[in-house]
Formats: C-alpha cells, structure tokens, sequence
C-alpha cells in the first residue's frame, strides 16, 4: 500500500457564507515534522526570449513575463505549499494518492506547478490552464520529500482562487478535471472530491479511462470513483462544518480558528507531520480594495501568528523568514539527491523553537507568551479590517513595510 498522502487541508469560503463581499480562503501545510518553511517574495520581471527556469527537478521554458508572488515553501525546493500573486490569485496544493502509482522519475512537483500557475496566470481560469498544459508537456513526478533514502511520489490537486471564482483542479498524471465555485464554503484535503460536477476536463480523459477499464461509459462519470483507490473515497472536511456554522461570517479569523483547532483534526500533529506553515488570504470582491495574505512562517499555527502582507511595489523584504541558501552546493541539486541535510531553519524558526519549549516546559510563561503574541495578531487583524473599510484608496508606503515589521516585532517579543 502506497504511503499516505500528508493530511492538509484547504478551505475557501465565498458569500453569503463569507462577510463583507469577501472571499477567504486558507491552507494548512502537512508536511514531514521537521522540515522548514519559508515565506519568500519575487517581484514581477521580464525574461530574454528563450531563457529557462530551473524548477526543483528539471528546466522549462520561461515565459516573457512573471508577475509578483508570495509563496511559503519547504525551503529546499523551488516551487511552493500555498501563496498568491499580485493580481488577487491564490494557489494551493495537496499531494493525493490515486490508483495509478505517481512517477518516481523526476518531472514538475505539485508544488512547482503552485508556483508556475501564480508566475503566469492573471486569474484563477489562466492559473489553471497554465498549470494543465505544464502538466500535458512536462508531467508531474519526483520525490517529495527531502529524503535521501526514499523516493515519496504523489499525484496532485489544487485549489486556486481569485476574486470571483475558485477551481478545485485534481490530476492523475497528465489527466485532471475541474469544478469551478463561486458561492459557499469547500474544503479539500489528501484525497479526490470532484465527482460528477466537472466544468473543465482533459479531452481524452474519458477515452482514457475507458480504455484502462475503470469506467464503461454507460454511468455518470465520477472522477473521484473512478481514480480513488477502492477504500479511499471518504468525505474528508471536517473543518467545512465549522466554517459552514458561521452562519454568512466567515472572515479571516474564523478562518484561523479553523486551521488551529486539533481535535477536528484540520491542524495537524502527528508521528510523522505536522502542519509546517499556514496561510490565509483575503480577496475583496471590490477590485479597488487590496487583497490581505497572512502567512505564519512557522511550524503549527495553535503556536504560530498570522501576519498580514499586501502586494505594493517595493513591498520590504523579509530576510529573518528566508532560509540560508546553499547555492550549487545544496544537497537538494546534487545527484544523487539528499545525501545530507543541512540546517534550512530561519531566524524567525529558531526563536520560535526557544518559545515551543517555553510553552512546553514553563507553563505560566508559556501562556504569557502566547497571550500577546495572540494580542499582536489581533492588532494586525484590525489594522487591516480598517483598511478594508476604509472609503481612501490605499497608500503604498503605509504597507509597504507591513510583513517585515511584523516578523520583527514578533522576534523582538521572543527575545
């Protein structure tokens, strides 16, 4: 039996069920517990005819044009867990197993095509057609984890989200299909949702499955029926409840309760994961509004801080949430692959594992801790609620150091 897919989950919520004409989204990311993630900013650029991008794994052609993103990322690889774009996209990504065995050889990563979609898609449909025909020509396969030892491969699903829409985009090798939402809450986690609602496909997907026997043509065609493997096929959301119980109020922290609650299972700790980083974004209906992208930067979000990052030109960057990076000396780009682990942890994750065993082994201290790091987000959260009701357009330099200061304050309060 093939090794479970890392248990992450991914919600969006639209109106009515979100407030304000506002759609949430948010992601947690399961990953190996002690893996690093990154949160890193690239601004927009333009690309020489006929230059390349190097990928985790291969080179592809790059496009003229990419637009500026920000991605949280296991930091030894190229691509990314879950970010967004300038343009109001946001991207996510879970690694799912179907019947059919996932490539071992290398190709694009799930999580390279994250960052692919957001470099070149202006919209949720353009990330989605970006990320389905880097699939057709390059296909998705290599390990996904930073271990030497064995080869971890998965297929992948998506869920990419705009202002207006979302699509939850779900892939067995090269073949996918689509559902496009505009209104009410979804979540998706480590295993196939689409069923009958298909609203985009891949012109031979049908063809395909007749051929390998696994559908007749004669029923409704089901994706998830058709690629799960048989005892798979569960409804996975535990977290849609919550959400759905909002009654027409999901709003950004609704959406942190949800990825910090245990018991329902959406926050993960485990054996073997836990949830590595966390995002939440929030996409204003109202174009002339800004889109707000929280990220916490560090391992389990019940301990971490949402901090709040909006696009803006020059936007600062931030260095203390940037693993050190090991050039062409990086175990990670040398073959054979992973022969060592070297020390990825950023500042902002070390002060944070002083303030884990804090919490762990002095409990008065611990909670005093977590009492006004809770008050700082609580601020940040505010800040930006007034800027979302605000009637004045937004003044870049009022941001432009938003993110940066506060990870810095948020390290001042550790020391």
């Amino acid at each position: 039996r093939m090794a479970a897919a890392p248990p992450s989950y991914c919600f969006v919520a639209f109106p009515p069920c979100s407030k304000d004409g506002l759609v949430v989204f948010g992601k947690n990311s399961a990953r190996p517990r002690d893996e690093v993630q990154e949160v890193v900013y690239f601004a927009a650029a333009e690309h020489e005819p006929g230059s390349k991008v190097e990928c985790t794994y291969i080179e592809i052609e790059q496009v003229p044009k990419t637009h500026a993103v920000v991605l949280s990322r296991p930091s030894w690889l190229w691509g990314a867990e879950m970010g967004a774009n300038e343009h109001g996209v946001c991207v996510a990504n879970e690694a799912v197993v179907t019947r059919e065995p996932a490539s071992e050889s290398e190709a694009l990563l799930g999580m390279d095509l994250v960052r692919l979609g957001l470099e070149r898609g202006a919209t949720a449909k353009e990330a989605l057609d970006v990320i389905v025909a880097l699939l057709e020509e390059h296909g998705q396969g290599g390990n996904y984890y930073e271990d030497g030892s064995s080869c971890h491969t998965f297929q992948s699903a998506f869920l990419i989200v705009d202002r207006n829409e979302a699509w939850i985009l779900e892939t067995s090798g090269k073949y996918w299909a689509a559902e496009k939402i505009t209104e009410g809450v979804k979540c998706i986690c480590n295993q196939l949702s689409l069923t009958t609602k298909i609203d985009a496909e891949h012109p031979e997907l049908r063809n395909y499955v007749k051929s390998q026997g696994w559908w007749n043509g004669d029923s409704d065609f089901n994706f998830s029926e058709v690629f799960s493997l048989a005892d798979d096929h569960l409804a996975c959301c535990s977290g849609r409840e919550s959400l759905e119980k909002q009654g027409g109020d999901v709003s950004a922290q609704a959406m942190i309760d949800v990825l910090r609650d245990k018991d329902s299972g959406v926050c993960v700790d485990s054996e073997s994961f836990l949830t590595t980083a966390s995002i939440v974004s929030v996409l204003p209906q109202d174009p002339s509004f800004p889109c707000i992208h929280y990220f916490t930067g560090t391992p389990d979000p019940s301990r971490s801080i949402f901090k709040p990052f909006i696009f803006v030109d020059d936007v600062k960057l931030v260095p203390k949430v940037q693993s050190p990076s090991f050039g062409v000396d990086d175990p990670a780009k040398k073959i054979p692959r992973f022969q060592e682990k070297p020390d990825r942890r950023h500042e902002l994750y070390k002060a944070h594992e002083w303030a884990r065993s804090l919490l762990e082994n002095d409990q008065d201290k611990g909670q005093k801790l977590m009492r006004i790091m809770l008050d700082l987000e609580k601020q940040g959260l505010e800040a930006m609620e007034d800027i979302l009701s605000r009637t004045e357009i937004l003044d870049p330099a009022e941001v432009v150091d938003l993110f940066y200061d506060c990870v810095d304050t948020e390290l001042k309060f550790f020391k």
